[in-house]
C-alpha cells in the first residue's frame, strides 16, 4: 500500500507543554484513518501541524512525499479540510458556495462548472442545490461543508467531527456520503462517536496525553483489551495513558 501521511517522532510544544509527543504514524492512500482521543489529547494539534497551520516543534512529517516543514504550499493544493464550524456562506445557494470555493482556487470556468455538477450529484445535493445555506438542515449543511472541501479534488481530506449535534437520521446519511469517498480520496477522521469510528474507519488510532497510545483496527483493539465494544477498549487504552478524565 502506497503512503499518504508519515510522522516520525512528530511533536509540537507550546512554552513548556508538549502536545504532541514523538508520535510515529502511517496511514495509507485511500483508506479512512479514525483519529481519537479525549479532548486535549493532540489530535487537533497534529492535524494542524499536518495542514500547516501549526509549526512543527520537532520531528518529521511527510505528505504524499512532501516534506510539512519545506514543501507545505505543495502539500496545500492536495489536502483539504472540513472543520466542525462550517465555512458555508448563509446567503449563498449550495451551489454559489461550491462555485465561490471554485473561483477562490483559480478554478477554469469550464472545468468548474463541471466539477460543481459532479460533485452535487456525487453528494446527493440535487434536491437542495438551488436552496440557501442557510435555509438547510444542520446535516444538509455538513454534506455541502464536505462538498467544498472536495471541489479542490484533493487527494485526502480531514473531517473533522463531520456529525457533531447532528440527529440519528442525519448521521446515518452522512456515514453514507463518506463511506461513498472511499477509495477515491484518503480520510482522517475525528469523532467522539464509537458507533461511527466502527461504521467508517479501517484503521484507528488513539492519542492520550500527546501519544499514540495503539494503532490497528476496531476488531483487533477489542481482541488485545479484552473488551466487548470499542468503548470499552477505548477506554482501556485512554486510561493506560495517564488522562483518565
Amino acid at each position: 500500500m502506497k503512503t499518504a501521511v508519515k510522522t516520525t517522532a512528530l511533536t509540537k510544544k507550546f512554552g513548556t507543554k508538549t502536545a504532541v509527543d514523538k508520535i510515529d504514524l502511517e496511514i495509507y492512500e485511500g483508506e479512512i484513518f479514525g483519529l481519537l482521543g479525549v479532548n486535549g489529547a493532540g489530535k487537533t494539534t497534529t492535524i494542524r501541524m499536518l495542514t500547516g497551520l501549526s509549526a512543527v516543534t520537532d520531528g518529521e512529517a511527510v505528505v504524499f512525499g512532501l516534506d510539512v516543514k519545506k514543501d507545505m504550499q505543495k502539500i496545500k493544493s492536495l489536502i483539504n479540510v472540513s472543520t466542525q464550524e462550517t465555512a458555508v456562506a448563509g446567503n449563498l445557494t449550495v451551489k454559489e458556495n461550491l462555485e465561490f470555493i471554485a473561483k477562490i482556487y483559480d478554478i477554469p470556468k469550464d472545468a468548474m462548472q463541471t466539477r460543481v455538477k459532479d460533485i452535487i450529484t456525487s453528494l446527493g445535493l440535487d434536491e437542495v442545490e438551488k436552496q440557501k445555506a442557510k435555509t438547510l438542515s444542520g446535516g444538509w449543511q455538513r454534506r455541502l461543508s464536505i462538498a467544498m472541501a472536495l471541489i479542490t479534488d484533493p487527494k485526502l481530506i480531514f473531517l473533522d467531527e463531520p456529525t457533531l449535534g447532528l440527529d440519528v437520521l442525519a448521521r446515518r446519511e452522512l456515514w453514507k456520503v463518506v463511506t461513498g469517498l472511499k477509495g477515491k480520496v484518503t480520510i482522517v477522521l475525528t469523532t467522539h462517536y464509537m458507533e461511527e469510528v466502527e461504521a467508517l474507519c479501517d484503521r484507528i488510532a488513539v492519542m492520550a496525553n500527546g501519544k499514540i497510545m495503539a494503532v490497528d483496527t476496531a476488531e483487533k483493539l477489542k481482541e488485545q483489551t479484552g473488551k466487548n465494544t470499542l468503548e470499552d477498549a477505548f477506554i482501556e487504552i485512554v486510561e493506560k495513558g495517564g488522562t483518565q478524565k
